[in-house]
């Protein structure tokens, strides 16, 4: 009991020597290396080392508090180096995470504290390191969201796999359709796009399929399927760009594109009928159409000629009619200068054009005398029958 009792004396005065080292030590050590917390903590450990180790024993305990001790020493000579190489490093980081670069695609928004500050253009620039912080959303770039379906693999060839959940909706009809589309769209304000929605591209693709769900919804499937596909699209681009302005999301759409549209397997023979019906109709149409339009032109041209020659027979009788008033205006003007001549001429006249026309030929007295009567027995055609002058 005695040389425990003396063993635990020398261990606290050994433990009192080496506190005031200690202390001269802290005092000489130069202020900037200092970490007080760290040797604060090691100190308080070596001492519970040492009063533990004196309880279970004086010699132990001596050589507990002397090895805590030791492990302080080597600790306080290694932690100004240590200080040294860690503030170098900081240092080097700090120059290097100063600058950055925006690409041509992209605007730089920049956070202090969490707060945007300022927005940069494309180039170089310089921010305050560790405290500042730079999103880079790229505004050029058209972003592209899937809906209804999803690329497997881009190919050549590529490949796509259906998704029911999102592509199967309900038409104005009533009728149940699959319809694949694809949503292109824009980052127009940054800020609004990073900090006004949680998830962008969840929201998107939500938006997406409620917008055209309810613009199928007042559509027949008909003109899903045909001519109204363009119409479809652009409902759902106006309704999905509200839906994004309510949110205040920064973004712009810049299409929506109907990829497939086609009716659930199920169904797909009964449709493909139907489809082949709607093409027999329209063919016969557009043949109606065709002969249509070949024959109302030849209709029209035909009109036309008729009116034109009725036109022109027109003219021919009206001038044919003011030559032959002006002509018996004109021998009546004659007439009346000297009627028996005028008179005489005109019987003259009618009797040539008549007489010439005959087969007969007249004679006076003294000159049928010497004509010898002929009777023919046999009809003979006549010879001059026919002739006009």
């Amino acid at each position: 009991m005695v040389v425990e009792g003396n063993g635990g004396g020398g261990g606290n005065g050994h433990d009192d020597d080496q506190d005031n080292n200690n202390k001269e030590r802290e005092e000489r050590k130069p202020k900037e290396f200092e970490i007080p917390d760290v040797v604060d903590l090691f100190k308080k450990k070596a001492r519970k080392i040492h009063a533990n180790a004196k309880k279970a024993g004086g010699g132990g305990g001596g050589g507990g508090g002397g090895g805590g001790e030791d492990l302080l020493k080597d600790l306080k000579k290694k932690i100004p180096a240590i200080g040294l190489i860690a503030l170098v490093g900081i240092i080097i980081i700090g120059l290097f995470g100063a600058f950055y670069t925006i690409a041509p695609e992209e605007i730089g928004v920049v956070k202090r504290f969490g707060k945007v500050v300022r927005t940069t253009e494309p180039g170089p620039h310089l921010k305050v390191p560790f405290i500042e912080q730079v999103l880079k959303p790229q505004v050029t770039k058209v972003h592209r969201m899937e809906v209804g379906f999803e690329t497997i693999d881009p190919g050549p060839p590529a490949r796509y796999r259906s998704i029911d959940k999102e592509a199967l909706m309900l038409t104005g009809d009533e009728n149940i359709i699959a319809v694949e589309f694809i949503v292109q769209f824009k980052i127009s304000d940054p800020k609004a796009f990073l900090f006004n929605i949680r998830r962008p591209g969840k929201a998107i693709k939500d938006a997406s399929e409620a917008a055209m769900r309810e613009v199928v919804g007042k559509t027949m499937i008909s003109s899903i399927m045909t001519e109204g596909r363009f119409q479809v699209q652009q409902e759902t681009k106006q309704l999905l760009q509200r839906i994004l302005d309510s949110y205040d999301s920064g973004l712009s759409v810049v299409a929506v594109q109907l990829q497939d549209v086609l009716p659930p397997d199920q169904v797909a023979n009964a449709f493909k009928d139907v489809a082949s019906a709607r093409e027999d109709r329209e063919r016969a149409v557009e043949q109606a159409e065709g002969y249509r339009n070949d024959l109302i032109p030849k209709a029209k041209g035909y009109a036309e000629k008729i009116i034109n020659e009725a036109q022109a027979y027109k003219e021919a009788k009206v001038n044919e009619a003011k030559g032959d008033t002006s002509r018996f205006l004109q021998v009546l003007k004659e007439y009346r200068k000297a009627k028996d001549v005028t008179q005489k001429r005109i019987y003259i006249e009618t009797m040539v054009e008549v007489l010439s026309k005959m087969d007969k030929v007249i004679m006076e007295g003294s000159a049928a005398k010497n004509v010898l009567p002929y009777l023919p027995l046999r009809p003979e055609k006549p010879i001059n029958k026919g002739r006009t002058n």
